[in-house]
């Protein structure tokens, strides 16, 4: 049948089983708007700012394991897209970003907000495209949303021109084809070898990142835990592929990792790294990084192998189904001395804050004790962050959405409204200092414009706490520019962006506060005021090695 570019688009995403897109309409895409007027059954949220839509979109595939979508129009509704495409690019997330662009006759004459936003975008994205000709619409759609999901996942662009959305071409409905894993990397002399080296291994340790997670290989992770008998740690992108409540699990791995886990790995004789791209903030002096250990790594992308750290044994392929034929193949291990010996060191270094006052540990503690670790926590980027990632357990996968790679501020809040559209009946949390609140606290106001209940907290320091902190500890306590003491009331904003709000200053108000908010059903906003002093420990500096972990005593 004969349809126009805007029905294609729609109608492709309906192929593609979307319900939901986050988006801000404009000049050049409003053909495609005024095409999903006519569709109800895909709802449209908009928010409160193109970046708001973006980070949404993640969000809502980080939680739900579906690709996200956005829209925004050409030019400046396009280019505000840029950060959330980044953030998704860093951290592995399927997402697809529609825009529009100027008619062909008009692209590369300085249009009316015209801007090459595939040029822009080209070293953000895992693939791009720009559609000139209505013949090929249906064709990269399909072909945008299996390469944003396919193997390693990440972020695709689809640009199209004005006139091509307005053109008619005979379209014919495709049911997707099934992403298959990548499975025919796998091979048996990898698998062998790696077996051999786990059956060496005196004190293993298994290092869990976020790949674990994307390739929903929890199951097959867990028992791999208990074949290898092997203590565990994870980064922030892994957290909930291994049971926080797990008596394996040591805590997080690097700058703001557990005193076990770091001195852990730094101890260990084997290294098994499963889905981890070793970011700088988690290996510190990649030099001195497990410097007594083999390591085994475990990834879907070659591209990861020798990148940052060299290793000693790889095995490519989806990582679900790796641990699957190791698990087959492996005998059980007894590592019992080792065991015996992380978890004295695990009793003796707990995790700990002070008890005299309001902290952000506090309220996570809190807060996980209310939820029963059933909630989705979303951050944005800082102490808090940290504390998020520390002070609460996460049983389940996808249940601690953060920008790790990108470390965007302003990320969190539209990334819980994404994340509570695709996972309505579960609590959803942003945490966020309130620096960070600052940056996209608009989308408050989508979130009671569509009545979505989210429940925003946001930890008032009066500072930009995490580089204060480094102020403090690197630069003499010299604070440049990173106090926001102001009048600026978050109360008051919130209230008058239509959502119920309280402030909290004494531990005895986080409770009710927090139980009270998690009944009403209407998006709540949550001041929390802390010390403006109080800091993320341990830590490592940067540059020193993971193993010189240091807590405030230590300092």
């Amino acid at each position: 049948m004969q349809l126009t570019g805007s029905q294609i688009v729609v109608e492709c995403l309906k192929e593609q089983g979307v319900d939901t897109v986050f988006g801000y309409p404009g000049g050049t895409i409003l053909n495609i708007y005024d095409e999903l007027y006519r569709h109800p059954e895909i709802k449209h949220i908009l928010t409160s700012h193109e970046q708001g839509a973006a980070h949404a979109a993640d969000g809502y595939a980080r939680s739900t394991g579906k690709a996200g979508v956005c829209m925004a129009t050409s030019g400046p509704g396009a280019t505000n897209l840029v950060t959330g495409i980044a953030t998704a690019n860093m951290d592995s997330v399927p997402m697809i970003a529609i825009t529009c662009n100027v008619a062909n006759p008009l692209l590369g004459k300085d249009s009316f907000q015209e801007v090459d936003i595939a040029g822009v975008t080209m070293p953000l994205t895992k693939h791009n495209f720009i559609v000139k000709d209505i013949t090929k619409l249906a064709d990269t759609m399909r072909r945008a949303f299996k390469i944003a999901q396919s193997g390693r996942p990440g972020p695709v662009l689809i640009d199209i021109t004005k006139d091509v959305t307005a053109a008619k071409t005979e379209y014919t409905k495709e049911v997707p084809a099934i992403i298959g894993r990548i499975g025919d990397t796998i091979t048996e002399d990898a698998v062998a070898d790696a077996i051999e080296i786990i059956k060496k291994a005196k004190k293993p340790m298994i290092f869990v990142g976020g790949g674990a997670v994307i390739a929903n290989a929890s199951q097959e992770l867990a028992e791999f835990v208990e074949k290898v008998d092997a203590p565990v740690t994870d980064t922030l992108m892994g957290k909930g592929a291994f049971d926080g409540n797990n008596p394996y699990y040591t805590g997080m791995l690097g700058m703001h990792g557990t005193k076990t886990a770091n001195l852990s790995v730094s101890e260990c004789d084997l290294l098994i790294v499963v889905g981890s791209r070793f970011s700088d903030r988690v290996t510190g002096n990649a030099s001195k990084f497990a410097s007594k250990a083999k390591i085994l790594q475990i990834d879907v992308d070659p591209a990861e192998v020798n990148k940052n750290i060299v290793v000693d044994h790889y095995i490519i392929g989806d990582i679900k189904l790796v641990l699957d034929i190791l698990n087959k193949k492996l005998e059980k291990q007894d590592h019992s001395k080792w065991l015996e010996k992380v978890f004295a060191r695990k009793e003796e270094m707990p995790l700990s804050y002070p008890v005299d006052r309001l902290t952000g540990p506090y309220i996570m503690e809190k807060i996980l004790e209310i939820t029963k670790g059933e909630a989705i926590i979303t951050t944005e980027v800082g102490q808090h962050q940290m504390w998020a990632a520390q002070f609460y357990s996460y049983k389940k996968p996808r249940t601690f959405i953060t920008s790790g790679g990108l470390g965007t501020m302003g990320y969190g809040l539209g990334a819980c409204i994404g994340a509570k559209v695709g996972n309505p009946d579960v609590p959803v949390f942003n945490i966020a200092g309130d620096g960070c609140f600052r940056m996209n606290m608009n989308e408050i106001a989508t979130a009671t414009r569509y009545n979505i209940p989210i429940i925003q907290v946001v930890f008032n320091n009066n500072v930009l706490g995490m580089v204060r902190q480094w102020q403090t500890l690197f630069y003499g306590q010299r604070y440049s520019h990173t106090i926001l003491n102001d009048k600026v009331d978050f109360v008051k904003l919130a209230e008058a962006m239509g959502a119920k709000a309280y402030r909290v200053t004494k531990k005895e108000e986080v409770e009710p506060v927090i139980k009270e908010a998690m009944q009403l059903g209407e998006p709540v906003v949550i001041e929390c005021v802390i010390d403006c002093d109080d800091k993320v420990w341990p830590m490592v500096a940067p540059g020193a090695p993971i193993n010189q972990v240091m807590t405030e005593d230590d300092v």
